[in-house]
């Protein structure tokens, strides 16, 4: 039987969210919310090893934080419409299709407020992360952290944002905004140095979002790519290419969902998932991926997708061919000293015939690197390329 411990903290995952969000709708006190929140998870680490783990463990901690959040609000004499209001919910609510949580992800997504604290908030407030995580995340003090999310919260507050999910036009309006936050999350735990549970949190939360298109193609992204995380480093934590990772080990139940929702349409994430779609197959498809980057990089005409395209009809054309789009992708901007682009000479050119300048390359990469784990492995491909 599992201990205390493990039945919290998967209550956690399956409810924080939803308790957080209610709470701020009951309430309207972000801060209330969290604390209360966090309250009852404390409370039931407390109480459960001794009365035992209750038959809905999530509607427990629903009501005891909100009855928390009842006597707070009844100390500090909030207004007693809203605490008859609130005494008067139902104890254990059903969420509803656009629930709460819903409304707390595009409300801490809202365009009036910057990208980071957008990222910032839905870090705190959606997926509970602690202060200190999340400053470090983004290289800042805990303070400095914290001031920004309490000017986030305060600008929701004076600019009156609602606490609701958009629909119709103002729904095709915002979410966009919602899915690069969410990518920009996955990706934080996607990378080398990354955390995992921020790759978990994003395709949860994904999951959640209403409608088809874009949704199913950003999912569909997220979870091919998730799905090799097991077989990306070997015994040494080395990162590991995907032709040299054991297939045995990719999530192929992910990959079959993830096959199942790809769309058909040429928006960025639908198209990024089926380049990743290309990169799962038996055989990779290179004249294919080079297709679909030629359509990508016209709907997200970035340094790197250009980069990435450069690369693709590398492997679909020629290596000539794709020092040459590499070049072009550079004299656009955006790439100087970033370490994918170098590497990503660096083995066109190898692969061109130029072992000594290739190699020269992949140490430039390396020492530009950002994680150990990516150094590690550009070294690696300079000591290969050195042995032959």
């Amino acid at each position: 039987m599992p201990d205390t411990a493990t039945v919290v903290a998967a209550a956690t995952r399956d409810s924080y969210t939803r308790i957080v969000a209610t709470l701020i709708r009951l309430t309207g006190d972000w801060d209330l919310a969290q604390d209360c929140a966090q309250e009852a998870l404390a409370t039931a680490l407390e109480r459960w090893p001794a009365e035992g783990v209750p038959g809905n463990p999530g509607g427990w901690l629903m009501t005891v934080a909100r009855n928390r959040a009842i006597d707070v609000q009844r100390r500090m004499s909030v207004e007693r419409r809203k605490l008859g209001e609130l005494a008067r919910q139902p104890p254990e609510p059903e969420a509803p299709a656009h629930d709460d949580r819903l409304k707390l992800i595009f409300t801490c997504c809202h365009p009036a407020l910057s990208l980071e604290a957008r990222v910032a908030l839905t870090l705190r407030t959606v997926v509970g992360m602690p202060v200190a995580d999340i400053a470090r995340a983004f290289l800042v003090t805990e303070s400095t952290m914290t001031r920004r999310l309490t000017r986030a919260k305060t600008k929701i507050a004076e600019a009156r944002i609602p606490y609701r999910v958009p629909e119709g036009a103002a729904l095709a309006e915002r979410l966009p905004g919602v899915l690069a936050v969410l990518y920009l999350l996955f990706s934080r735990g996607y990378d080398a140095d990354g955390e995992p549970g921020f790759a978990d949190e994003a395709i949860r939360l994904t999951r959640m979002l209403p409608g088809p298109g874009e949704v199913a193609g950003l999912l569909a992204l997220m979870l091919l790519q998730h799905s090799r995380r097991a077989a990306r480093r070997d015994r040494e934590g080395n990162l590991l290419t995907i032709a040299e990772q054991d297939r045995t080990r990719w999530d192929h139940a992910a990959i079959t969902e993830a096959l199942a929702l790809l769309p058909a349409t040429d928006g960025p994430y639908a198209l990024q998932a089926r380049i990743a779609a290309c990169h799962v197959a038996e055989t990779t498809d290179w004249p294919l991926i080079a297709r679909l980057y030629d359509r990508l990089v016209t709907v997200v005409p970035s340094p790197v997708v250009r980069l990435n395209r450069a690369v693709a009809h590398g492997y679909a054309e020629s290596p000539v061919t794709g020092l040459a789009l590499l070049a072009e992708a550079r004299a656009g901007g955006g790439l100087d000293g970033y370490p994918f682009a170098l590497a990503a000479e660096a083995d066109l050119t190898a692969r061109a015939g130029s072992t000594g300048r290739a190699i020269t390359l992949f140490e430039q990469a390396a020492a530009a690197a950002h994680s150990t784990p990516e150094r590690q492995a550009l070294l690696k491909r300079a000591a290969s390329l050195a042995a032959e």
